[in-house]
């Protein structure tokens, strides 16, 4: 007789692998994470007096993940371009965005190239049986210097050496992919410097600072002249647009345009260069259409469909949650009509209101965590709100996973954390990550919530699978 065959064992995650490593190199270097708090403060990784990452493991991508999300993503922020061209010339979508007057005017001032958003970050929740993007930050996203620092000091700290032994470990060059596509954008304008004299503007004393110091440097390292710039210090004469006596070729926008309508006069330098089409501006002033959350709403109304292909629409119903603009309306949820604020009200478990253009988190009511009075307010906040209109979307499913996190006196413990992954794309195409986790609903570096590298991984075993070696030529 022939006994029954062993099963064989489930091998070990990435995760867990880090994670055994990990406990084996505590016992033997148990000063590693004040060390690596000090790499960090080292390396600007802060935000305010914060540092970035308090947890001691990154977040592991597989290959095939990697694919699924390049798909999407790429997929969206394609029809972000194109809804960009459609709704300066249509009325009736543009009015969907709810942009306001100055917004507008600012849009329609003829920027002498493409895309709108040089520039972008989908937030999304990757699970094994789904893909969701609650929201599209198609105006200046932050975080890719850090990133991209932060997983070259992970790279060095000794538990990665031992890992590398079993994986393959491939981390995202964001810099130069971002610098990529600012000098493509700064071509398509009409550049002709093969080294044009680059200027990142944004208010002097923002959190965010210390990652201009990080791109400037990065940038310049890589041949391209950079300074970090006030938009007070910024001069235009007519002709040409001067910043700490050097003349601007290109400017990394980073100050919002919320802040650019809201202080003109600060700003009007900046506004007058690019209305006269005397510099290149990226993202410019058109990314605000698909920057906006209202963006999400133009997406999954049936109203909209025919600016969608066919397989275009089976991907937002996919991936994509419902959301509308709140107002007192009849409208469709995959495909009953239903009065939107009863709707809302009813719906409080399975909806999230929060306004169309703030970012930070600010704002953001989650029905499911908010009582029935609460969310009451909630709703009359969103219908009477005088500085733009609020989104009700419907609740996605979120990733959790257990982090091993460092306290302000050193000691480790292991919690778990919600994981906001956020693709970056340069010119529409995927080009890296930016992960955050958070104990609470919101996730974001503003809110209090932390930051990690975001690794690709595959054992060493299958390192030579044909999908890993096209991924790491690409």
């Amino acid at each position: 007789m022939t006994s029954a065959a062993t099963p064989s064992a489930t091998p070990p995650t990435p995760q867990e692998e880090w994670s055994e490593i990990l406990k084996a190199t505590l016992l033997r270097v148990p000063a590693l994470p004040q060390d690596l708090f000090k790499r960090m403060r080292k390396a600007k990784l802060t935000f305010g007096d914060r540092v970035h990452c308090p947890f001691l493991r990154p977040f592991f991508l597989s290959p095939e993940d990697e694919e699924r999300v390049r798909t999407v993503a790429e997929t969206i922020a394609e029809i972000g371009e194109r809804i960009v061209a459609a709704a300066l010339d249509d009325k009736h979508l543009f009015a969907q965005l709810h942009l306001r007057p100055e917004e507008e005017r600012l849009a329609r001032i003829h920027t002498g190239y493409g895309p709108a958003s040089t520039a972008s970050r989908l937030d999304a929740f990757l699970l094994p049986d789904s893909l969701k993007f609650a929201e599209y930050n198609g105006e200046s996203p932050a975080g890719a210097g850090y990133a991209e620092s932060l997983a070259e000091i992970f790279r060095e700290l000794p538990v990665m050496g031992k890992f590398s032994q079993r994986y393959e470990v491939y981390s995202y060059p964001l810099s130069a992919r971002l610098l990529d596509a600012l000098l493509a954008s700064y071509q398509d304008w009409g550049g002709s410097s093969a080294a044009p004299q680059i200027a990142i503007v944004d208010w002097e004393g923002v959190p965010t600072w210390s990652e201009f110091e990080i791109l400037q440097e990065r940038f310049e390292r890589m041949g391209v002249p950079t300074l970090v710039a006030d938009p007070r210090e910024l001069e235009f004469d007519g002709k040409k647009l001067v910043a700490q006596d050097k003349v601007i070729d290109l400017v990394y926008r980073r100050v919002l345009i919320n802040d650019i309508v809201t202080k003109p006069a600060e700003c009007a330098p900046l506004v007058k260069a690019y209305s006269a089409n005397a510099v290149c501006v990226a993202n410019n002033f058109r990314c605000k259409i698909p920057h906006v959350k209202a963006f999400f709403a133009v997406l999954t109304d049936e109203q909209n469909g025919a600016l969608f292909s066919l397989s275009e629409r089976e991907l937002i119903k996919n991936h994509i949650p419902w959301t509308r603009v709140v107002a007192d309306v009849k409208t469709a949820h995959y495909g009953q009509q239903v009065e939107l604020l009863a709707f809302i009200r009813k719906e409080r478990e399975n909806l999230v209101l929060k306004p169309s253009d703030e970012y930070g988190g600010s704002g953001v009511t989650l029905g499911w965590e908010t009582g029935e009075n609460a969310w009451d307010e909630a709703i009359e906040r969103a219908l009477t709100a005088k500085n733009g209109v609020w989104v009700a979307q419907e609740r996605i499913p979120i990733r959790r996973e257990v982090f091993p996190f460092t306290t302000d006196v050193g000691q480790v413990h292991y919690r778990d954390m919600l994981v906001d992954f956020a693709p970056y794309l340069f010119r529409g195409k995927l080009c890296g990550f930016l992960t955050r986790l958070s104990a609470t609903g919101l996730a974001n570096v503003t809110s209090g919530g932390g930051q990690v590298p975001a690794f690709r991984v595959s054992p060493r075993s299958s390192a030579a699978d044909g999908l890993e070696a096209r991924l790491s030529a690409s």
